[in-house]
């Protein structure tokens, strides 16, 4: 079945602690008679805001979304009333996210306890989510693996279009070891996310985006992309259904990362790899009738693997 996007939300916001205290700002689409829920984890430098019209119309197929502006962006680190005090722009590392989403896991199945629950991440979210499922040694623990139904990445990082020279890694990988806190330059144009010129506006006036991370975790995002196709391919749990939707045209993460990641994953066959033609890099917010046709294929997979 499809259905358009709905443009306007309806959803619940609250501030919650995590795993070691910090405030997360976070987002509820409730669907009235849930079949599913899926936690959503966006991108680098974005926030769960941006997701008000397709999530209320998820929540209008009958899957709850829980979003959270991760560890270092969005309201948790910007929101100068309710943000922890340590909360800085940035300042995230790996370590810490695989227990945020371990802790957010444990969060969602015990508030829907019936509910099959789905991981959706979307680009550095999307890799992510690929390092989180792979690890042999917790966190995550394995019963927290065993409480996922299936993982959705749109546009995974796992390798960039247009990546940094071996020269910048080298020193950046040795700057983020005694100052892992440093702001440095990360942007990217918003004329590569999408071809509708209202998003491209928006995302360049959205005051809870920069342009900008910590030594640190620009680090360990691109490292986790690396270590994607290097080795957790190898540790995919076998019983764990993927999806990938990636655009064919995206010029901010490479196709060829996601195509090579499915290509290596041996250890299910229940894998699947769909390329939007013509396609930047957020599909959700692309021109024409892609944000409803990934929409339409991101619910009618998790549908067939209730």
């Amino acid at each position: 079945m499809s259905s358009e996007i709905v443009p306007s939300a309806a959803f619940t916001e609250a501030w919650c602690p995590g795993f070691d205290g910090t405030k997360f700002y976070t987002r509820t689409w409730a669907a009235d008679s849930p079949k599913a829920v899926a936690i959503f984890l966006h991108g680098f430098a974005d926030h769960v805001a941006r997701y008000d019209g397709v999530h209320t119309t998820w929540a209008s197929r009958n899957i709850t979304v829980f979003a959270y502006d991760q560890r270092g962006f969005g309201r948790t680190a910007l929101d100068e009333v309710n943000k922890s005090p340590a909360s800085a722009y940035g300042k995230t590392n790996t370590a810490y996210e695989l227990q945020d989403i371990e802790f957010w896991i444990n969060y969602t199945s015990a508030k829907y306890p019936a509910l099959p629950l789905f991981l959706i991440g979307y680009s550095a979210g999307g890799a992510a989510i690929l390092t989180f499922v792979s690890r042999t040694e917790a966190p995550p623990k394995s019963e927290t693996i065993a409480k996922i139904s299936g993982v959705i990445c749109a546009s995974p990082l796992i390798t960039l279009v247009h990546p940094p020279s071996a020269v910048a890694r080298t020193i950046g990988g040795f700057l983020c070891k005694v100052a892992p806190n440093i702001i440095i330059p990360a942007p990217v144009p918003a004329e590569r996310f999408s071809r509708s010129p209202e998003v491209v506006k928006a995302i360049e006036s959205d005051n809870w985006r920069r342009p900008e991370g910590t030594l640190r975790g620009v680090d360990d995002m691109l490292n986790r992309g690396i270590a994607n196709l290097k080795s957790d391919w190898k540790t995919w749990p076998k019983d764990l259904p993927i999806l990938i939707v990636h655009g064919g045209a995206d010029e901010v993460n490479a196709l060829k990362g996601s195509q090579s990641f499915i290509d290596l994953l041996s250890n299910t066959t229940d894998k699947k790899l769909v390329v939007i033609p013509n396609g930047l890099h957020d599909l959700y917010h692309e021109i024409d009738s892609i944000p409803q046709r990934v929409t339409d294929e991101y619910i009618s997979w998790i549908e067939a693997h209730l």
